[in-house]
């Protein structure tokens, strides 16, 4: 069967569940794998992946043990110093048993709401912890059909153990193509990029282009500075508007739901090619006109005053996201795959070098539905052109070192709370993928533990974008509604270019 591979070269060694590997000295965490062990921030990466066939539970654990375990954050396990009341200090190698990691729950194929089933495992497992004992990951395999799938795997890995984005590129480099199995995923890449940063490079004007230069040094200081004095006030006082999205203090503890959304790709492009913008300004777009129409609702709902106001808004809403940005130079699924075949020790570029940028929502009801795009573009143009990722990626650094994991673990969680949502968006494979020989339907990660209601993740695979809700339900109730609200808002912007003919008839 087509689930009986996984990717090559593989070791021949068979039938054992535990994985050799050399045991080393102990590595230090780093600062930040250090502040997501703080109480305040007990995160985990939790992905649902969907399959097309049925899951081979024997061919998984044998692919596991030839790729995904040979990395050294997946086969080492936590240093505690019960001196400092089990603090954990470091990382060392240990052993690795795959059936202590994977977990197959007994259910029943034929049940007659899957996806209701699906969606409340996965929010019991965030009621779970995870055990310190061993390697901080986990993947629970589900082999019910779903409306979207035939099967289900549900990753659940610790922050620390590694960022988003690195840990996406490494589960990445544990699959192949489907259509060449000996092949790679490939990710798509800007095609303008290049042409621009050639453009920018030539001028004849050398005074021109001096003073330009000047310019744009003197933007970069200037956004920077608004936007350190904006982090310090949220970090002191500043907090969003209380909203029906915007969670309490202690909802960082609290179980989360997780809801998914498969949106055209192809449309997204649509309105990207038409405006001239990036896919992350449509979608953050969309996701500001959905959120607007979402809270427009709800707090006519509040009013009860039985009118059809169209308008039920209250005025100068602050609402912010919260934006984590990886500063450390991610390692590309070839090397990630090449060490893992080769069991490489010291080229892993691994671990947790992140920074946060403030990104304001504009809350309104607007006649056009692209205004939200292009208000976004003209503030992602602002943050692009600041050093707020790296410089309070330093300010955590130093406040770390200086006064302690506490008031670092305190002030990151002011901030964050202070703010009502976290974003994120990853890029996926252009091409159908197999993971160990299972052809991937739908990839949906997300993120829980920090102290936010609301989490909107989009993810990109072939021809789908994959809108990913992580939601307190005691919070919003009804994320379904919240989810057909962003889709609504990007048929809305497609229907707006066809109207104002903006459209084009190719596709970035």
């Amino acid at each position: 069967m087509e689930g009986s591979k996984w990717p090559k070269p593989i070791n021949t060694r068979r039938n054992t569940n535990v994985v050799e590997t050399k045991l080393d000295e102990e590595e230090p965490l780093t600062p930040t794998a250090q502040l997501f062990h703080a109480p305040q921030f007990n995160c985990f990466i939790v992905a649902i992946v969907g399959f097309k066939t049925m899951i081979n539970v024997d061919v998984i654990k044998e692919g596991l043990k030839h790729t995904l375990v040979k990395h050294p954050r997946f086969s080492s396990k936590l240093v505690l110093d019960h001196k400092k009341g089990g603090q954990p200090t470091g990382w060392i190698r240990t052993q690795v048993i795959v059936d202590d990691h994977v977990i197959i729950p007994a259910l029943d194929p034929n049940i007659d709401s899957p996806d209701q089933l699906l969606e409340d495992y996965v929010s019991n497992i965030t009621k779970t912890p995870i055990d310190l004992s061993k390697p901080l990951w986990e993947i629970h395999l589900l082999n019910i059909k779903t409306k979207e799938a035939n099967s289900v795997a549900v990753f659940r890995v610790h922050h620390s153990v590694g960022d988003g984005i690195s840990l996406m590129s490494l589960v990445l480099a544990c699959t192949r193509q489907t259509a060449n199995p000996d092949a790679l995923p490939t990710l798509p890449i800007d095609p303008n990029k290049k042409k621009k940063m050639i453009t920018s490079s030539k001028s004849s004007l050398p005074f021109l282009t001096c003073f330009l230069g000047l310019m744009l040094i003197f933007k970069l200081l200037w956004n920077t500075l608004v936007d350190l004095a904006m982090f310090t006030a949220t970090a002191l006082w500043l907090k969003d508007t209380k909203t029906p999205v915007k969670g309490g203090p202690d909802v960082g503890s609290t179980p989360k739901r997780y809801v998914y959304r498969t949106l055209s790709l192809d449309d997204i492009k649509q309105v990207k090619k038409a405006l001239d913008v990036t896919i992350n300004d449509v979608i953050l777009g969309i996701t500001q006109a959905g959120m607007s129409c979402y809270l427009n609702r709800k707090y006519g709902e509040i009013k009860r005053d039985g009118k059809d106001n169209k308008d039920n808004l209250p005025k100068h809403i602050r609402l912010r996201s919260t934006i984590l940005v990886n500063l450390r130079p991610t390692s590309t699924i070839e090397d990630l795959a090449n060490n893992m075949e080769a069991s490489t020790k010291g080229q892993w570029n691994w671990g947790n070098a992140i920074g946060y940028v403030l990104f304001p929502f504009n809350i309104a009801i607007r006649n056009d539905p692209l205004d939200y795009i292009r208000n976004v573009k003209a503030t992602m143009e602002k943050k692009k052109l600041s050093l707020e990722a790296i410089c309070t990626y330093k300010i955590a650094r130093i406040v770390l070192k200086t006064l302690g994991l506490r008031v670092i673990a305190t002030l990151s969680h002011r901030v964050i709370s202070h703010t009502t949502l976290a974003f994120s968006n990853i890029v996926g494979p252009k091409e159908e993928i197999s993971f160990y020989g299972h052809p991937i339907a739908f990839l949906a990660p997300s993120v829980y533990g920090q102290p936010q209601a609301l989490t909107v993740h989009f993810q990109s695979y072939m021809d789908k974008m994959n809108l990913v809700l992580a939601i307190d339900q005691d919070v919003i109730p009804d994320p379904q509604s919240l989810c057909d609200d962003i889709e609504e808002s990007l048929r809305l912007a497609n229907k707006a270019i066809i109207a104002q003919n903006l459209s084009s008839s190719s596709l970035v």
